[in-house]
This record gives structure tokens, sequence and C-alpha cells, in this order.
């Protein structure tokens, strides 16, 4: 039987968009946290991560992880792009069908 599709313009119902955007983000890690592969726009990527779920956002919006990847995802299919890490270009294809 083939597995339904979920149609975010519909619902959001049975979408883990948190838990794929923190998944996401931590295949992102391994590349962003080496000294030989990161760069300064990687560490302001962090920093931005740092302030995940805090008031520092600005006008009194919350951040989380989603939002940061949506953010910056042209970035980050790059970098999985440069790396050939099919897993993540696929789990990020998700995410951005999904919950983007």
């Amino acid at each position: 039987m083939a597995k339904k599709k979920t149609d975010r313009y519909v619902t959001f119902k049975g979408i883990d968009g948190e838990g794929n955007s923190r998944r996401l983000l931590e295949l992102l890690a391994p590349y962003i946290d080496d000294p030989a592969t990161g760069n300064p726009f990687w560490d302001k990527f962090k920093a931005g991560l740092n302030r995940v779920n805090s008031a520092e956002s600005g006008c009194g919006n919350r951040r989380d992880e989603l939002l940061l990847v949506h953010s910056y995802i042209n970035n980050i299919r790059e970098l999985f792009e440069a790396h050939d890490d099919q897993e993540a270009l696929d789990l990020l294809q998700q995410v951005e069908l999904e919950s983007c």
C-alpha cells in the first residue's frame, strides 16, 4: 500500500516539523563544528542556533529550529551538496516540502 502523503496546506497533523528540523541540525553539526569546514557564516548560524527559543529574537517573537532551517535552507542545501550527503539532502527536501 502506498504511503498517504500529508498535505501541509490542509493540516500539519502527522508532520513532525520540530523533530525533523532537530534531526537536520544534528546532520549539519559535524560540518559546521569542524574547523576544517566551518567558516564565519556558520559561526554566525551557530550563534543564532544558541538563541533558539530565547526572547532575543526581536519583537517578542520566539525563534525555533524550523525557522532557522527555513531562513538558511539554501545555504544548508549547498553545504550538504558540497559534501554529497544524500541522507541530509533527503531530509532537507522533506522538511522543505512539509514545513517551510
